[in-house]
């Protein structure tokens, strides 16, 4: 469907003009007419077809200018990048609107967002701390808001964002909109949904954990962590096609790890991402692998819903992600707006068991490829990957009370003692053969 057959005013059809955008992706011109209607919303699509827009361009046809200087449309996301990414797409979609947008988060100072946010604001993207502590002082007022847009809510609250999120919806009108997007629909979700939505429509544009079509999925059974970097080094230097590539690491320290390896063998030209990272250097470094300076950026899994970043040509899991979901959102980086992209997956022995649980999600299995017969294999193991020796401690049993016995016991017969009162002058007369009288004291 295009957009020119969806019910948008001229300015937003302007912009997507501009944008060069045409054709409504499933998402989009499927929730389109149920947001309009004024209904509760639960969107269901895999990253990279067209969430965001999904909901800003209803939410922005009902836009209607207010004197108010409070909010009427809230999106709330899991992390600072997805604020900055949504703020820009507002703002892409309204140049010839008069809607002023503001993003806030945390790790930066919140007098300079309040004092953004009192100047006025119509569209505010944030994510859930931030926006709490700010409504609690008084900066933002909750009153004016007429649309709540939740953007990926099962990674909120696995960030543990679950007492702010409830809190923040206690605050807002009861007579609003709701809106949910998320590509995985957890239990704590539905759940949240059922306390606080009004009934919501559910809209899937593919049922979860469908891979996408547009993304060849391959994986290499390798024995251990040297290995893996052996294999990656590799790849990156003999395959000419992969000139932007997202590397995904378990945890933030062997994301650094690896990190440290790749920096020596490409210079320059490898960057790394996570949560412990100051936000200024985040943000550099997405910039910097947008524009192409960057050709390889190292992340973690909170970040995978956290990087947009157009014709990424490949995405390598460095490690299986335990958690299956983690893998479509992760392999969702690649492969977007109709373009192919290619996923690849290091899988050790053991990791094999969430190899299995990503194949039953997905319903599919992923293709194994013989490993290059250039790669070394490193025979050198991680203190993790090195095996454990456990020694049996043996449990002394200590009698039971009854079997001990009383805690006093009779003392020998030398060391008894009778107390014997003594008779002085019967004392001396055995001793001196006369008695003897003790003398008065001078």
């Amino acid at each position: 469907m295009n957009f020119t057959d969806l019910n948008l005013n001229p300015s937003l059809l302007k912009a997507l003009e501009d944008l060069k955008y045409t054709k409504a992706t499933t998402i989009q011109h499927r929730v389109f007419p149920i947001v309009m209607s004024g209904r509760d919303v639960c969107g269901i699509a895999q990253t990279g077809t067209g969430k965001t827009f999904a909901y800003l361009l209803p939410c922005l046809r009902q836009w209607k200018f207010d004197k108010n200087k409070d909010p009427q449309i809230l999106v709330l996301v899991p992390t600072r990048e997805l604020v900055v990414q949504v703020v820009e797409a507002v703002k892409k979609l309204t140049p010839f609107m008069n809607v002023v947008t503001v993003g806030v988060f945390g790790g930066v100072n919140i007098n300079t967002q309040a004092i953004e946010v009192e100047k006025g604001v119509d569209v505010l993207v944030a994510t859930p701390g931030r926006l709490f502590d700010l409504i609690m002082n008084g900066s933002i007022k909750t009153k004016t808001i007429k649309r709540l847009v939740i953007d990926e809510m099962d990674e909120m609250l696995n960030l543990g964002f679950r007492k702010q999120i409830t809190n923040i919806l206690e605050l807002l009108p009861a007579k609003r909109q709701n809106l949910l997007f998320s590509a995985t629909i957890t239990e704590d979700v539905e759940k949240l949904m059922d306390d606080y939505f009004t009934s919501p429509e559910r809209v899937e544009a593919a049922p979860t954990g469908t891979p996408l079509e547009n993304i060849i999925q391959t994986g290499y059974l390798v024995p251990n962590f040297n290995t893996k970097v052996n294999l990656l080094e590799l790849l990156l230097s003999s395959d000419n096609t992969m000139t932007k590539v997202l590397i995904f690491a378990a945890t933030k320290s062997l994301a650094d790890q690896l990190y440290d390896q790749l920096i020596e063998k490409f210079p320059e030209i490898v960057g790394v991402i996570h949560s412990n990272k100051e936000q200024n250097y985040r943000f550099n470094t997405v910039n910097q692998f947008k524009a192409g300076v960057f050709k390889y950026i190292i992340s973690t899994d909170v970040m995978a819903r956290g990087i947009d970043v157009a014709e990424v040509t490949h995405v390598i899991n460095f490690d299986t992600p335990e958690v299956p979901e983690n893998y479509i959102h992760r392999i969702g980086r690649t492969g977007r707006a109709d373009k192919k992209g290619i996923a690849i997956t290091f899988i050790t022995e053991k990791e094999a068991k969430s190899k299995e649980a990503i194949e039953s999600l997905m319903k599919q299995e992923i293709p194994m490829l013989e490993l290059p017969e250039a790669l070394e294999i490193s025979d050198i193991l991680t203190e993790d990957e090195k095996p454990k020796v456990f020694m049996k401690i043996i449990q002394i049993k200590r009698p039971k009370a009854e079997e001990r016995g009383a805690s006093f016991h009779e003392k020998s017969a030398k060391n008894q003692k009778v107390n014997v009162r003594k008779n002085h002058k019967e004392a001396m007369q055995k001793k001196y053969g006369k008695p003897k009288t003790r003398k008065a004291k001078k």
